[in-house]
Order: structure tokens, then sequence, then C-alpha cells
């Protein structure tokens, strides 16, 4: 018989995993794992259904208008595409026909408006290509990319990373969902913001610099695509502040306003 320690030692060992496997099968057969508390899923209501999209990630591509990028100090022609991302509690939903009260942030002295068109996924994937972008696009939506901007630029300027100016509560007001089969793809087509009844914003889609397929297939080099994932496509120029009491109206071409009152 073997008494040396090394063999005592390691018998003790695979008796003590033996027991612990055996105590761990034991104890999940008896119990059921029991979440602390329930997370709400974020959902976006569909046009037409009576089902809801569930959201699980928020992109938006920076600068991605040529007079856009410029007003905010960059040249578009030597910058690749940028993004970031939005928690998907940040989702304000807009009712078609109904004004609703957008609270201002706190923190910010200078809150800005951002109109964009907003394409929502129902397919995921790796290094999608270009010309099979589309095909994982389930529908649009018109959406706004409300922004704390001294926020952002303070933190820009001590190159820290400024999601404080993009990334909090409300900031991301859209409206429902509508499926492509319905209304196609957005190629072009005309989008403003009006504050107060004045045209802020006005541009047209085609104007992107990345257009939304290539977004997604971008998009797609960096990260697993899924469904699910919603995608904020950029806002043309004149970005702008909006106060407490300022009515916001939204518009692009084939969607339903989307309109916001900021209390």
């Amino acid at each position: 018989m073997d008494f040396s320690r090394r063999n005592i030692f390691t018998k003790a060992s695979l008796v003590g995993a033996s027991a612990l496997a055996s105590y761990s099968q034991t104890t999940f057969a008896q119990t059921s794992p029991k979440s602390l508390f329930e997370v709400p899923q974020v959902t976006i209501p569909i046009v037409g259904s009576s089902s809801v999209f569930p959201v699980r990630r928020i992109y938006c591509i920076g600068r991605n208008y040529e007079a856009h990028a410029r007003e905010m100090g960059s040249d578009p022609t030597r910058e690749p595409p940028f993004f970031f991302q939005k928690p998907t509690d940040a989702i304000q939903f807009v009712p078609i026909g109904q004004t609703v009260n957008h609270p201002y942030p706190s923190l910010t002295k200078n809150y800005h408006h951002e109109i964009e068109l907003v394409a929502v996924l129902s397919k995921g994937g790796r290094n999608i290509p270009v010309e099979k972008a589309l095909d994982y696009v389930y529908g649009y939506a018109i959406g706004l990319d409300m922004t704390r901007r001294d926020l952002q630029r303070a933190m820009g300027n001590e190159k820290k990373p400024w999601e404080i100016g993009k990334s909090f509560d409300h900031s991301a007001p859209i409206g429902p969902i509508h499926p492509v089969e319905k209304i196609g793809h957005f190629k072009n087509g005309a989008i403003w913001l009006k504050v107060n009844g004045v045209i802020k914003q006005e541009a047209n889609l085609a104007q992107m610099i990345w257009s939304v397929a290539e977004q997604i297939s971008q998009l797609s080099s960096a990260f697993e695509m899924m469904p699910g994932d919603i995608i904020y496509s950029g806002t043309p120029e004149n970005v702008g502040p909006v106060v407490v009491g300022d009515t916001l109206e939204g518009h692009i071409d084939g969607l339903p306003n989307i309109s916001l009152k900021v209390v």
C-alpha cells in the first residue's frame, strides 16, 4: 500500500472534488435559479402588428452628414465611420399623432436635438457584405439622438469618454417601427426637424456619407450583429439647443412625424 504524502493528497483531492460535484448536482436538482428582481424588456411597437420589437442594443453613428461633420469640427473626407452606443432603456416611445413630454435632463445647460432615421435588425451575423446588409433590416423608424452637448464637449476636451453626453435617460426618443415589407428601404427623401414650428435641421437621406447598408457592414466587422439591434443612422447639420417649453417635430418622408415637448 502506498502511504506516500503525494498519494494521500491526490486521493484526498479526488474525494473532495467528487463530494463537491455531488453536492452541487443535488443542490441544483432541488432548486431552480431565481432572479433577485425583474428587469423590464425594452420593446418598440410595430405598426400594423400586435407584436413588439425587442431591443437588444442601440448603435449610433457619428458625423454621417458632411455639413454636420464640418459644424462639429471634423473633415468628413478623411474620417472613417465611428459608432457609439446608448443603453436600451434610453428609449422613449413616441406614439403616432401624440406629443409626449420629454424631460430636460440633469447636469446640462446646452441640450441639443439630432433627428435621425433608425434601422432595426431582425437577423444577425459577422462581416456582413454591403450588398446583402439590407436583407438584415426588419424595418425603420424616426428617432432623436438627444445630446448633453456641453458634457460631451467637456469630456472630449479632456480626452475622456463622452458617454455621459449621449447615454442617459430618455436620450433616444423613437416612433413606432414600420416593416420593410410595407414601406421599403430609405435611400433618399427629406429629413427635417422643427423647434416651435421653425425648421432647424433639413437635409436629404441621400446625403448620408455612409448608407444604412454600409453602416451595418462596418458594425458587423467589429461586433456580432444580432436580432433586436437598432441603428441611429446620423443627423444633418444645424443641431442646436432646446429649453423647457420647446416643442420638437421631426419628419422623414414616408414616416409619420414624431413630436415631443421639453418639460
